[in-house]
């Protein structure tokens, strides 16, 4: 069945017909549901190019990544990020186009993606704390969302982002309340805004509880296993070496472990550590209880969300920023030993739409 055979069944254009189906606004309520229930009552099928071109859209949604000489965006946790969206595009018709340049032809990789009419709208990861593809694509007028916050942005723009500071002061207080007092810290690049925001809040931690912060215990950069296990390796044979570690990602936790074992010292006793969780899909923080004690937050449900703002802000046409912060969850595991069984102090950590 055609869409024009479809339209025809039910007395409607071509174009209330796609636009019903894609759930563009304008169309009202009780339309969209007939059509919906005609279209699955009959096995219909959309044609992407018909939609394409009674929409007038190219229904695909574009990711630019840039390439760099350390480059956050090519890990599992990106992967995991894409395939989580991925899911969203397929159920409603859209295309994943995926771009890769030079960090200095960014610029003209989203002027051509608007010239040429390749993507509705893109996401923006990777964030740095002065952005500036936030003020270019308000410019060039395409529709986007960024996954993360940009600290040094002024202006109004869609994100969707974890709250780093307050995942980074909860494991931080909750090392400190426990009498741990050289906590390392094994960050990402400080110069992106999650990693900023990391740091800041630890750093936050410390002075709420009158612990001054020794920056011989804070190392940052890509997050790899083999950061994770140098890093850790230079505090553990310094001097006055940490007794726990805050780590960034499962990545570099599974260095810093790795790390803590060739210095002889037991994980979960002689070290403690609290890691940020999220949720790989080929990498567990498994067991009952697991293995790390983490602030979770799933990169692939955040895919899936970003993907859906995305097209909800394509759909609409509006110019009204559409805002979610999300909380981590504290997940006790026995790298904090005795802790294992412990709870949070009670606090307001729900997810956030502002």
């Amino acid at each position: 069945m055609t869409l024009r055979e479809l339209a025809d069944l039910l007395g409607l254009s071509q174009t209330t017909v796609s636009r019903a189906l894609n759930g563009y606004p304008e169309v009202s309520e009780s339309t969209r549901k007939r059509v919906v229930a005609r279209a699955k009552a009959l096995n219909y099928r959309p044609n992407p190019n018909a939609t394409r071109l009674a929409t007038g859209r190219s229904q695909a949604v574009g990711h630019v990544i840039p390439i760099t000489s350390k480059n956050e965006m090519v890990n599992p946790i990106f992967s995991d990020f894409l395939a989580g969206a991925g899911e969203t595009y397929a159920r409603e018709g859209y295309q994943l186009v995926l771009n890769v340049v030079r960090e200095s032809h960014m610029e003209d990789a989203y002027r051509s993606l608007v010239e040429q009419g390749t993507v509705d709208g893109v996401v923006v990861q990777g964030p740095r704390m002065e952005e500036p593809r936030i003020a270019l694509l308000q410019q060039i007028g395409l529709p986007f969302l960024v996954h993360g916050r940009a600290t040094g942005e002024d202006t109004e723009y869609s994100w969707l982002d974890v709250d780093n500071h307050c995942a980074f002061e909860r494991a931080t207080a909750l090392l400190l309340s426990a009498g741990q007092r050289r906590i390392g810290l094994i960050n990402g690049q400080e110069h992106l805004d999650f990693a900023f925001r990391r740091r800041c809040g630890y750093n936050s931690a410390h002075r709420s509880h009158s612990v001054e912060v020794d920056t011989a215990l804070c190392y940052s950069d890509e997050m790899t296993e083999y950061f994770g296990y140098e890093s850790a390796r230079r505090m553990l044979q310094s001097d006055q070496p940490p007794t726990a570690f805050l780590v960034s990602s499962m990545l570099p936790a599974i260095g810093a472990r790795r790390a803590v074992g060739e210095f002889g010292l037991q994980f979960g006793k002689d070290i403690w550590m609290i890691i940020f969780d999220d949720n790989l899909s080929y990498l567990k923080n498994s067991g009952s209880p697991p293995t790390f004690t983490a602030m979770k937050s799933s990169v692939r449900d955040a895919g899936r969300r970003c993907a859906e703002i995305l097209l909800q802000l394509i759909r609409s046409g509006s110019s009204k920023p559409i805002q979610e912060r999300w909380q981590a969850q504290l997940v006790m595991g026995t790298s904090t030993g005795d802790l294992v069984s412990a709870k949070e102090p009670d606090h307001d950590h729900a997810n956030l739409t502002r």
